[in-house]
């Protein structure tokens, strides 16, 4: 049995489920790249399993819990079935150790062999969180103080970062194309030109995703 009515179309359910896996990752006091993880592991379990095979926000539990075991910040599966809860019902009472308690820790326990069967223990991923820190140092460094200070170009890209694990932009793309995308997407909000792009041989955008290489 789902834990929500799931109604509408595919994607838009796992708008909403990655929704849910950010906002109870940040209750849980989870850092972003266990957050990212969490939402690309929840993303490439879907794209091996139909939706109808499982519930999803039960793989969106399980999913923050093997993030928080793959990036080294552990969380106890109480934790996370206690945040959820409140997720579900804001106004409601914290779970009783009950029989309900122990068959949502059971079904996140059952979770694990089935998602690392179907990721075939693939867990580990690369984000493009340090390629955009590269690149705003980088692009920090080129532009005035004035311009730097008075246009939020770095919070927005974190911010169109964060947003684009609702979509699963990860499995579908390069980290450094992803980083640059959004950095260059946030220029654009706020009219901010890079100095020399225009004498440049190639754009600045162009040189990043074919020269950066960040260990």
């Amino acid at each position: 049995e789902n834990l929500l009515n799931l109604g509408g179309g595919g994607s838009r359910v796992h708008f909403r489920v990655a929704r849910f896996i950010m906002e109870a990752s940040v209750k849980l006091g989870m850092r972003s790249i266990p957050i990212a993880t969490a939402c690309t592991i929840y993303r490439k379990f879907f794209c091996e399993t139909s939706l109808d095979a499982c519930d999803p926000y039960l793989i969106a539990m399980f999913s923050i819990y093997l993030a928080g075991k793959v990036e080294e910040q552990h969380l106890q599966t109480r934790d996370i079935i206690n945040v959820s809860n409140k997720y579900f019902n804001p106004s409601g009472e914290p779970l009783e150790l009950d029989s309900r308690f122990r068959e949502l820790r059971d079904s996140i326990v059952q979770c694990q062999l089935l998602m690392l069967r179907v990721l075939r223990f693939q867990v580990s991923f690369q984000h493009p969180h340090k390629y955009l820190l590269h690149y705003l140092v980088s692009l920090k460094n080129w532009l005035n103080r004035h311009s730097w200070q008075r246009t939020p170009v770095a919070v927005t890209a974190w911010a169109l970062l964060r947003d684009s694990y609702h979509r699963g932009l990860c499995l579908r793309f390069q980290d450094q194309h992803i980083a640059v995308a959004v950095l260059y997407l946030a220029l654009q909000v706020y009219g901010v030109e890079v100095p020399a792009e225009v004498e440049a041989e190639k754009p600045w955008w162009q040189i990043y995703t074919t020269d950066t290489e960040i260990p």
